[in-house]
């Protein structure tokens, strides 16, 4: 090599590694994940859990009003909750005739697994009415906004009654409100893609069918609360005490376990658990 040459070479070499960049080797790739990795959540809805210890809050059956950052939420029985947001919109989950919240609600969800998850006879006051499943099989989804609440969903499929596949049939919704993230996981009967994941986003109160038969298996609900990271999680969809139980059981190695005295709380994101918490609600 000419003198030049080399003394041109020495001063790439010398600015290279000043700027931190390694002159002659290559970047070496990230490895690939292993065939058993199972998808997790990785995008924030909106913001990160707030890592705060949480401070003691009365649970509240009245509808007083609600601090700005507050949400409350009001276990019904089976999937149905009544939300309620700082500006009191109210929404009722998997709203059906045959378990209802006491007020009218101003946006309700539903799915199409069973006629307790949903009505074709909607009160005509409620404002949005937002089914889980289209009639020609596509997603359904929703984005919708009112006041301070936005509500939008995610699809999955569910089983039908022939023991086949009716895709799209089940929405999870997700609720943003108060710098919260909560999520209905619907009838959910399958673990959940990274794609799925993805659209839900970060979650902070997740409500979770953990019946175990009827939904997804037990541990396949573990793997997807897993997979979602939500601070809080709030049990329906189990029927009885015992199928209550035979859940807890299951995830009190991984989880705190609370019992709250009434079924109504106030949530707020500086008030989350500091560690991943199931919060048993009064009903079934």
């Amino acid at each position: 090599m000419a003198r030049g040459s080399l003394l041109s070479f020495l001063l790439v070499a010398a600015l290279a590694a000043a700027l931190g960049a390694p002159a002659l080797a290559q970047s070496t790739p990230p490895p690939a994940p292993g065939p058993d990795a199972k998808p997790e959540m990785k995008a924030s809805c909106p913001g990160l859990v707030a890592g705060l210890p949480p401070r003691p809050v009365p649970a509240a059956f009245q509808l007083a009003a609600l601090g700005p950052d507050q949400v409350r939420i009001t276990y019904s029985g089976h999937s149905t909750f009544l939300i309620e947001s700082p500006s009191l919109v109210r929404i009722a989950t998997d709203y059906n005739d045959w378990v209802k919240p006491p007020v009218l609600p101003d946006i309700v969800t539903m799915n199409h697994a069973h006629s307790t998850h949903y009505t074709d006879r909607p009160d005509p006051g409620i404002k949005f009415v937002l089914r889980g499943w289209r009639d020609d099989g596509g997603p359904a989804g929703h984005d919708v906004t009112l006041r301070d609440v936005r509500v939008r969903s995610v699809a999955t499929n569910i089983r039908n009654w022939s023991g086949g596949t009716e895709r799209n049939g089940n929405s999870i919704f997700v609720f943003e409100i108060a710098n919260l993230c909560i999520a209905h996981l619907g009838h959910l009967h399958h673990t959940l893609t990274q794609q799925q994941l993805d659209d839900i986003g970060r979650i902070d109160v997740v409500f979770a069918p953990v019946d175990g038969n009827m939904t997804l298996d037990l541990d396949g609900m573990v793997e997807v609360l897993q997979a979602l990271k939500a601070q809080m999680i709030i049990p329906m969809h189990f029927f009885s005490a015992y199928t209550l139980d035979r859940f807890l059981s299951r995830v009190r190695q991984d989880y705190r376990v609370d019992y709250n005295e009434t079924p109504s709380l106030l949530v707020s994101k500086t008030t989350l658990p500091s560690s991943p918490t199931v919060v048993v609600l009064p009903g079934r």
